[in-house]
């Protein structure tokens, strides 16, 4: 369509045919005429449009989660993905963000409050803030608004992993383990936990093609740590012991630990926790999580370096090159660790043993 505003031809078009059906484009036409009368030239107002568009909340959240697939693990990234999408996008999804309060963000959040998810509440707000962090960075947004609502938020308590940690109880926990009458697939990933004690995520999403039984290494690949980068387990003789007695069994899976209803597919994230309980462990006693802090305080306890605890842990460390250089330099120590620890643990389980039928 041509036309004239203030003197000059301008023209915009109206749609492709057939998508754009005869009676469509004249509905449009008029629309534009409209537009002219009222002093408004239609090319500018559909610019205008469309840059609102780019910048609505939804849109700038997209990019974000689209910049995080390469920093975060899937299961962050699938965690930030469904907060923003169950809890936020259904109130401000539409809107432009620099348009957003501080107010509107709050209702958004104010419902998970009221189902007692506080933890939740908080973490949704954080990425929020994230967005907004990003959308100034792009020149979208003046300020993360997020910031105001300090406070605003009923306090979240910290509450640490139930763990086992004292020595004989520790023995008695392996004993259990050991006597663990479940599914084989279940059984070893129990008695792998403590000898390798990595997140309850990455045991049951390990992969054969993971395991080095020559160099007695299992090295995680970067996507499916907290952290995104490479981390190596060494496998004590126990620990390879355990693995070539369930490779008889799911040596022909992806999996390690394969689900129980399908070989494509890891075991199911509560499957540990619920062999636990089976056990008579409570989630106020014990989780599969707790296997971390079980190794972590008896290791500090026996006077293992800090520093080769927390890269066997695979906590982040803030100075890069020192992380760079820890994790060349320090795998034979790591190495000696592990196995002194499946020694160790051997030890007290046998202890405990005698101490209960001696």
């Amino acid at each position: 369509m041509k036309y004239r505003y203030e003197g000059k031809e301008r023209g915009i078009s109206l749609g492709v045919y057939p998508d754009v059906s005869l009676k469509r484009a004249r509905i449009c036409r008029d629309d534009a005429r409209r537009m002219i009368a009222e002093g408004t030239d239609p090319s500018a107002r559909r610019q205008a449009d469309k840059n609102a568009r780019a910048v609505t909340f939804e849109v700038i959240a997209e990019e974000w989660l689209a910049l995080q697939a390469k920093k975060l693990a899937p299961v962050t990234l699938s965690k930030a993905r469904w907060m923003i999408t169950e809890f936020v996008l259904p109130h401000i999804a539409s809107w432009p963000i620099h348009k957003i309060t501080p107010a509107d963000v709050l209702s958004a959040l104010r419902p998970i409050e009221a189902r007692g998810k506080h933890e939740t509440a908080h973490r949704t707000k954080q990425y929020v803030g994230q967005i907004f962090r990003y959308a100034v960075a792009t020149s979208r947004a003046e300020r993360d608004i997020t910031a105001d609502l300090r406070g605003a938020l009923t306090p979240t308590t910290t509450k640490n992993h139930a763990a086992v940690t004292d020595p004989a109880a520790i023995g008695v926990l392996l004993r259990a383990i050991d006597g663990y009458c479940g599914q084989p697939v279940t059984h070893a990933a129990l008695k792998l936990a403590p000898l390798v004690f990595v997140r309850p995520g990455e045991l049951r999403q390990a992969e054969w093609s993971e395991i080095n039984f020559d160099t007695a290494e299992w090295r995680i690949p970067g996507e499916r740590m907290k952290m995104s980068e490479l981390h190596i387990v060494p496998l004590a003789l126990q620990a390879l012991q355990i693995l070539r007695e369930i490779h008889q069994l799911t040596g022909r899976s992806r999996y390690v630990f394969p689900s129980l209803r399908t070989s494509d597919r890891p075991m199911s994230e509560n499957t540990i926790n619920g062999a636990l309980r089976r056990l008579g462990y409570g989630p106020d006693e014990m989780t599969g999580h707790g296997f971390r802090a079980m190794a972590s305080t008896c290791l500090n306890e026996q006077g293992w370096h800090p520093d080769l605890i927390e890269l066997q842990l695979a906590h982040a460390e803030r100075n890069k090159v020192r992380a760079a250089y820890n994790r060349a330099t320090r795998l034979t120590e790591r190495k000696k660790m592990m196995q002194a620890w499946a020694d160790y643990l051997d030890m007290i389980r046998g202890s405990t043993q005698a101490k209960m039928f001696g």
